[in-house]
Parts: C-alpha cells; sequence; structure tokens
C-alpha cells in the first residue's frame, strides 16, 4: 500500500460527499397502510370503464408540450372532507406535470357529485377535456369516496370507483384517487400512494444536525425517524419493504450501516467491519443488501443475504469501487468506480462476474440507480462536469443519455415505483443556502420541487403502499 492510496480515498470522500460536516477529523459519507391497509372497498359504479380516445398525453423529449386540462371541482357529500380529498387529487396531477387542473374560479359549477352525469357544456367552455367528480360520505366510522372520471369532448365516462378507508386516511384517500385518474389519462402506472425517506438538515450551514425523515411524496406529513444525535445519510427504500437502510456516523469510531423498520422505529446493525461501511440498497426482494467497505484507502462492494447474515464481497481492487444497485430482476448490479482514473459507471452479474464500464461521455458519472420498470430498463446517474452537477438517464448499455436536471449541485437520484420520475436533491451554496428536494420526468420536460418545512437532502422513493 502506497502512501497515496489513504489520501485518495480521502480526497474520493470529499469530493463525492462533500455536504457532510467532518466528525473526529474523519470526512462524513455522503452519500408503502398496505394499499390501503385497512382493505380498501372498490366498486364499479355502474357503467363500464372505457378510455376515451379523444384524450391524448403525448410526451416526446425536446417537444414542446402543453399539459393535459381537467377540471377538479368540489366533491358533494360531506363539505370539509370531500374539499380536503378534492384539493389532494388536484395537486397530484398538477405536481406531475402531465395534468393541468384548471383554476377553481372558473368553475361555472362548482361542486359536482358522482349520482349524476354533469352539464358537459360548461366544462368544454372553459376549456377543459376531463372532469373529475366524486361524492364524499361518513358511514359508521368509515369514509366512502365515489369517484367518476368523465371524457368532456365525447361526454363518455372513462371509470368509475367506490374507495372507502378510516378518517386516519384522508391523504392517502386522495393519493390512490389520483392515482386511478392519471393511470386512466396518461396510461402509465401511478406514484401518488408513496412516501419519502430523507435527511432534514437544520443549523448553521458548518454544523448541520441531520435526522431522518419520512413524508408523502408530496412533502406533507413529515415525521423524523432519528433525533440528530448523530450523523445519518443516504436512506435507500427497500423496493419491496417499508424498511430503509442508512448510514449512521456516530461520534465515534467508522460510520456503519444500519436498517430501519419505519413502521415500529426499530433498527439493526449491518454486520460488523473493520472500515467505514456506506452506500447501501436493498435487492428488489429485499432479501439482500449491497453495499461498500472501506479498507486501507479501498473500497469494495459486498452483498449481505439479511436472513443468513452472511456478507460475500464482489469486488476486489486497489480502486474505490461504490454506489451499487441492483437491477430490477436482480441479475445485474449498477455501481461506479475509479479504476479507470475517474469516476464511471460500471455493471456486473449479481455474482461479481463480467464487471465491463458503460459511461464514456465527458465528465464523471455516480450514483447509478436503475429504474424500477423493467419494460423501459434505465439507469438514472450524477454526472460533473465543468458546469456543475447534473442528473441525467441513460439505457442499460450507456447509450440515449439524457440530461433531465441541469444546475449548479444537483445529486442523489431516486426512482419513482412507476419509473416516470427521478427525484434529486440539489443545493444553491451560499453561506445561508441549504438543499432541497426536486423531481423530473424522464424526459426532462417536468422540474418540481417538493416543499419541505427546512432544508432537505438525499430523498428515496418508496414502493407503492399497500
Amino acid at each position: 500500500m502506497t502512501a497515496e492510496t489513504p489520501s485518495r480515498f480521502a480526497a474520493f470522500v470529499a469530493s463525492r460527499y462533500r455536504r457532510a460536516r467532518r466528525i473526529a477529523g474523519i470526512p462524513a459519507l455522503g452519500e408503502s397502510l398496505m394499499r390501503l391497509a385497512l382493505a380498501t372497498i372498490v366498486l364499479w359504479l355502474g357503467l363500464l370503464s372505457t378510455p376515451a380516445l379523444a384524450l391524448d398525453v403525448t410526451i416526446r423529449p425536446g417537444q414542446p408540450f402543453t399539459p393535459l386540462p381537467i377540471a377538479v371541482p368540489g366533491f358533494a357529500g360531506d363539505p370539509a372532507l370531500a374539499a380536503q380529498i378534492a384539493q389532494i387529487v388536484a395537486n397530484d396531477l398538477k405536481l406531475s406535470g402531465y395534468i393541468n387542473p384548471l383554476d377553481p374560479a372558473s368553475y361555472l359549477d362548482k361542486v359536482v357529485g358522482s349520482e349524476a352525469s354533469p352539464n358537459f357544456t360548461n366544462w368544454a367552455t372553459i376549456g377543459a377535456q376531463a372532469l373529475v367528480a366524486g361524492t364524499v360520505q361518513t358511514q359508521g366510522g368509515q369514509i366512502t369516496a365515489a369517484v367518476r372520471l368523465w371524457d368532456v369532448t365525447t361526454s363518455q365516462q372513462i371509470f368509475g370507483q367506490q374507495f372507502a378507508t378510516t378518517p386516519d386516511n384522508i391523504r392517502r384517500l386522495g393519493h390512490i384517487i389520483a392515482d386511478a385518474v392519471y393511470s386512466k389519462l396518461t396510461g402509465f402506472k401511478g406514484f401518488f400512494d408513496t412516501r419519502v425517506v430523507f435527511v432534514a438538515e437544520s443549523g448553521p450551514k458548518t454544523q448541520r444536525i441531520k435526522k431522518l425523515a419520512l413524508m408523502d411524496w408530496d412533502g406533507a406529513n413529515v415525521r423524523f425517524l432519528t433525533q440528530g444525535q448523530e450523523l445519518v445519510l443516504t436512506p435507500r427504500f427497500s423496493p419491496s419493504t417499508q424498511q430503509v437502510a442508512y448510514m449512521s456516523f456516530a461520534q465515534q469510531g467508522n460510520p456503519k450501516v444500519f436498517i430501519l423498520n419505519t413502521a415500529n422505529g426499530s433498527r439493526q446493525l449491518v454486520g460488523e467491519f473493520s472500515g467505514m461501511t456506506f452506500s447501501p440498497r436493498f435487492s428488489p426482494d429485499g432479501s439482500k443488501l449491497v453495499f461498500s467497505v472501506e479498507h486501507e484507502g479501498n473500497s469494495n462492494i459486498y452483498v449481505m443475504d439479511l436472513a443468513t447474515r452472511q456478507a460475500r464481497q464482489l469486488t476486489n481492487d486497489a480502486s474505490i469501487n461504490t454506489s451499487p444497485c441492483y437491477s430490477p430482476d436482480g441479475s445485474q448490479i449498477a455501481f461506479e468506480s475509479d479504476r479507470g482514473g475517474a469516476q464511471q459507471i460500471y455493471l456486473m452479474n449479481a455474482d461479481g462476474s463480467n464487471q465491463h464500464r458503460v459511461t464514456f461521455g465527458n465528465g464523471r458519472y455516480a450514483t447509478p440507480v436503475f429504474s424500477p420498470d423493467p419494460e423501459n430498463p434505465y439507469i438514472a446517474f450524477t454526472k460533473q462536469d465543468s458546469t456543475g452537477f447534473k442528473i441525467g438517464v441513460m439505457k442499460t448499455d450507456g447509450s440515449q443519455e439524457r440530461i433531465i436536471a441541469d444546475g449548479y449541485h444537483n445529486e442523489g437520484p431516486s426512482w419513482s415505483p412507476n419509473g416516470r420520475y427521478v427525484m434529486y436533491f440539489t443545493d444553491g451554496g451560499g453561506a445561508t443556502g441549504g438543499a432541497s428536494i426536486w423531481f423530473a420526468d424522464v424526459t426532462g420536460t417536468v422540474n418540481m420541487q417538493v416543499k419541505t418545512p427546512g432544508f432537505a437532502s438525499d430523498p428515496s422513493w418508496s414502493p407503492l403502499l399497500r
């Protein structure tokens, strides 16, 4: 081992995880309820669900795009609950970037229930192409929402469903209704009934307190999972459960990887290793955890069977191999490595064989993350070049690279469960500035901020709740 190797690893840590504060002189490493858990009742409301062929939501990279104009008026029934649910539905659809709920001030009919056909002329007059109508009622401790989606152009019903839940799941009910509307209008699977784990940041920029936090996908219902006594980084949701793997950097010793149960708050240490452990991610079925272990200035990738706690090394060379991520079918692992002289993205089989480089563009590539959609095999990544840090997507062979978020400092991509959006965080810099969470769609057409109470970084999207 040469004297330069540890300093090379330290330089990597400083550049790759520059936002983490220093503790004890060592740089800290930076780096779904059940679908309605209470047994949602789904009933058809009489008419068959048929797609409205007149509606067209087509998004092509680099092409002009106008979101589909629709109306989401107040729902009938219980006034307070109906207004709350309709607002959640409208907000979700607007944030998708593909659908544009029109200004309620333009509505000629302020409330539309699900029991009768609407006055389509009134909605066509204001330019709405689709209409969401609903009725919300409280019965025997349950809240029921009957919803219909109408094609204004053809005066045809697109779908009708009824949902039931308990009062403590109002927001989830709104998200699930929005998922159904979004799916029918776009042809894509829904993604609103999800949560995001992230790092909530507070305090002076040089002494940030970082806590694990959980929120609904739209930034609501924030709750803390840790209390800030230790530095926490890189939380990662399991693709199949509500567990989160993350790195904890205590005041003493090396950073360690833990698994946290978001339901009951229990956590468990992932193995005892002599060096730092970091960059954890679950396998698609949640049975394994892949992560990096530092030793004498280099880092290599290991996989652990979470049932037996047996770990196996997958890479073994004098370089920095980190940020591993499984493909949706579990057969491949993408990772970043500087074995060629600079950070680039590599692929290997899940057993460590067939390691090969896939990025050859200008700049450095890091944090590869497979899309969860096996029918659209993409990898999201962070790219650093002379103009800053960017978020991009590419095919798994490195082709068709597309930058979807370009700015001063963007990193940490995480896919929505439908594979249409990538959430990330950006840091605007400055003495008093901090990180914020954003998401973009795969075409780069949509770019929206997720509002949080304070600074926020390292988002990880959950699977759909069940």
